[in-house]
């Protein structure tokens, strides 16, 4: 059988891990594949997944701009993908595009993982931004059983769109009403980028938060980032990004390479080096 390899897409895509943590998983269980990334341009991106087979891959993982157009490529998209709009993992399957969305595993996998029993008597969740990411974040939130997620965005308009898309079970509000809303938040979480490295903090007032609620960012450069640090000095429990993307991989590795791998401690400290090893060239 001739070698399984898979690739990242994105534009820029030097930045990605996910070759880090597709080869560790490549090497680890000894298999005759390999993962590589591709930088298109979006005005290409159709036509590169059109000819994913040719190319020699057997599927991709799809980053930051081509989420949406990634879908619009798909013959076959699941029940994920089609709720999203969105695709981050495609593979061939008998000759066909096939795709689904892994970030709503990651998420809530890192959840599980990190804080085990959280979505027990869970009331309301409060989550901050209105982009990809958030989608994939309210929809397994809802999947789980959240009573109310309230979406908060710079632009009502933009947090109202989730409502028509899910229902009654999420309600939108702007940054300036955020404050009304903590109290009564089991969990926040944070899907902008505000926070990471060379963009601006994300400063929140955590007062109000009550005892024993929890903060997540899906921000994993840094590690804690100013709303962690800040939720930690509260006492409050926190959850960093770096296992959301870690999980996020796991099904995309068992479709491209036919076995399901584990996200390990060992794992979790080879992509920390690999980010690190990036900041200092």
């Amino acid at each position: 059988m001739s070698q399984r390899r898979a690739c990242v897409i994105g534009h820029p895509v030097a930045h990605s891990r996910s070759p880090t943590i597709h080869r560790y998983w490549l090497k680890e269980h000894g298999i005759d594949g390999d993962y590589a990334r591709e930088d298109v341009a979006p005005e290409e991106i159709g036509k590169f997944l059109g000819a994913l087979g040719t190319r020699g891959y057997v599927g991709a993982n799809i980053t930051v701009p081509h989420k949406a157009a990634a879908y619009l490529a798909l013959e076959e998209a699941d029940d994920v993908a089609t709720a999203l709009k969105v695709a981050n993992t495609v593979w061939l399957e008998d000759g066909r595009l096939h795709g689904t969305n892994t970030d709503v595993h990651g998420f809530l996998a890192n959840l599980d993982e990190s804080l085990p029993g959280w979505a027990v008597e869970t009331e309301q969740a409060v989550v901050l931004g209105a982009g990809g990411g958030a989608r994939a974040v309210v929809y397994g939130l809802l999947q789980r059983g959240f009573p109310r997620v309230v979406v908060v965005n710079r632009t009502l308009a933009r947090a109202e769109a989730f409502v028509v898309e899910f229902g009654d079970r999420v309600t939108a509000t702007t940054f300036d009403a955020l404050t009304g809303w903590l109290p009564d938040a089991d969990l926040l979480v944070n899907t902008t980028s505000l926070g990471m490295t060379g963009q601006p903090p994300l400063e929140i007032d955590l007062a109000p938060m009550q005892t024993g609620a929890a903060v997540y960012d899906i921000v994993y450069v840094p590690l804690e980032t100013p709303l962690l640090a800040a939720a930690r000095a509260r006492g409050l429990r926190t959850v960093d990004g770096l296992g959301m993307l870690l999980h996020q991989a796991v099904p995309a590795f068992e479709r491209f390479f036919g076995m399901k791998p584990e996200v390990t401690r060992e794992l979790r400290d080879t992509v920390l080096a690999d980010i690190a090893r990036a900041q200092t060239r």
